[in-house]
């Protein structure tokens, strides 16, 4: 009896986090994140190619992933920091890697890796796309 409350119980966490996932904004940003060259965008780079969004919008949708577990806030330790560059970065965790790996989310990550590249970018965030990030 037990094991269909658990069956019941895992496929509407699934069911969550797929809701979470598949909304427009935060699908965007997850493949933005997947097409970053490092995996691990800035803010600022996240708010760059998705003009259309505020940065609190994005920071939202950001916290939404975060508790569901697919996306993690990584932070480049503090001797490592300098005053004109980023120090927090967003990336996929590996719990989110294996989750989207299971529900066939991450065929694309080439080819947004391929058109991120081609992204023109502003002197600014050519200089955060260059900054250093947290090893993982």
């Amino acid at each position: 009896m037990s094991t269909p409350d658990r069956t019941s119980t895992d496929l509407e966490r699934v069911r969550e986090r797929l809701n979470v996932v598949t909304q427009e904004t935060r699908f965007a940003l997850v493949q933005d994140l997947l097409g970053h060259p490092e995996g691990l965008p800035t803010l600022k780079e996240l708010d760059y190619v998705n003009p259309s969004k505020s940065q609190t919008t994005i920071r939202q949708h950001l916290q939404r992933l975060i508790e569901a577990g697919i996306v993690e806030e990584v932070t480049l330790p503090r001797d490592r920091r300098r005053n004109d560059l980023p120090y927090k970065f967003y990336g996929i965790s590996d719990d989110g890697r294996r989750f989207l790996e299971a529900h066939d989310l991450l065929r694309a990550e080439e080819t947004l890796r391929s058109i991120y590249d081609r992204v023109e970018k502003t002197d600014e965030i050519e200089r955060y796309e260059a900054a250093p990030r947290p090893e993982r």
